[in-house]
């Protein structure tokens, strides 16, 4: 999917009668100056008026793992949340449904459930997939029947944003990962869980860096290439497959990107950090209604501003992000959003 918005200036168009009598660039009569004042005096109130609105600013916003343990409520509050915010679009890192289900029924009911939440949102959302959402065929094949593409590319205002598929196995791979996953899974919710470490599911690197097939990395690679001027790259996956050594295929489209300034955000950790790799901003975010395992596990959601020198980036705690009353959006007071700091009771379930 190709989406391109292109912002162009007003253009003099150019006639016969023009030609004779002179084109004149300026600005729309009909519409008033953005600052106004009546103040003469050399001394003046404000510390300057070179306001921060430069025609090539836009944001957007980015939402994390609400799936791996999903605690009620939460992502329902962040989309009200996001509404305040009002970015103009809105990114996501994966694990969207619940999953760890072969029939279609079920996976088409959790779908069913996202998007009726996520259409809360004013700005349109943008899928990524997570394990939780393409670890087999039949999910694949579901999201595929859903939602096209797994992995695609758009411009918004001269930006590049490359949405990746970390889940790209080739079919035999994908149904080990599927069956070892699922007897981990068995073993999770027994009552001698701490023996899943043991099983063949927890020593696979796939399990926590993922894979980018090589079809994957030429399309990424042809994309890159068709896309030399735009003024900033953005890339979005689910697992962090730039941490896995092994990996040529995600290596290669970051050579295609090493003559030109990018961003990473992934999830699926559920931790929050941040890393310089290649001097470039590797990010991964926390949850937005996830499990939450650590010190660095906190809901919240990421508003990043493009401008002329690259992405501003905040992150914006859910329990900071209050409506026009005070308070969380949706009667959200009651809930906690960083597990470790809650009290019993308080951080969803």
């Amino acid at each position: 999917m190709v989406l391109r918005i292109l912002l162009a200036p007003r253009l003099c168009v150019i006639t016969a009668m023009a030609l004779l009598s002179g084109c004149a660039f300026h600005a729309d009569a009909s519409r008033p100056p953005a600052f106004q004042h009546t103040i003469s005096t050399d001394a003046k109130p404000w510390s300057h008026n070179r306001f921060d609105n430069g025609a090539e600013k836009f944001t957007f916003a980015i939402f994390s793992d609400l799936n791996g343990g999903e605690r009620e409520r939460v992502f329902e509050i962040a989309v009200a949340q996001l509404s305040l915010l009002r970015p103009e679009l809105i990114l996501s890192v994966g694990d969207l449904i619940d999953g760890d289900a072969e029939d279609r029924a079920e996976l088409d009911a959790q779908w069913n459930s996202f998007d009726a939440r996520a259409a809360g949102s004013i700005a349109p959302v943008f899928h990524v997939g997570g394990n939780h959402d393409l670890t087999s065929l039949t999910m694949r094949d579901l999201w595929v029947q859903r939602y096209g593409r797994r992995y695609y590319h758009f411009i918004y205002r001269n930006v590049l944003f490359l949405v990746l598929d970390s889940e790209d196995y080739g079919e035999e791979r994908m149904q080990e990962i599927y069956r070892a996953r699922a007897a981990a899974l068995k073993v999770l919710d027994s009552d001698t869980p701490e023996r899943a470490e043991e099983m063949e599911y927890f020593r696979m690197p796939e399990r926590m860096t993922g894979e980018i097939g090589t079809v994957q990395s030429e399309y990424f690679q042809a994309v890159i290439a068709q896309h030399r001027d735009v003024r900033w790259t953005l890339m979005f996956m689910h697992k962090p497959v730039w941490q896995r050594d092994d990996e040529p295929d995600f290596a290669a489209i970051e050579g295609a990107l090493s003559d030109r300034p990018y961003t990473l955000f992934n999830g699926h950790l559920h931790s929050y950090s941040h890393v310089e790799k290649n001097g470039r901003d590797y990010i991964t975010l926390g949850t937005t209604g996830g499990g939450q395992y650590g010190d660095m596990s906190f809901d919240h959601v990421t508003l990043v501003t493009m401008t002329d020198a690259g992405p501003s980036i905040a992150n914006l705690k859910l329990e900071g992000i209050l409506d026009k009353t005070g308070h969380v959006p949706l009667a959200g007071d009651d809930l906690c959003f960083q597990v470790t700091k809650c009290p019993p009771g308080t951080a969803g379930e």
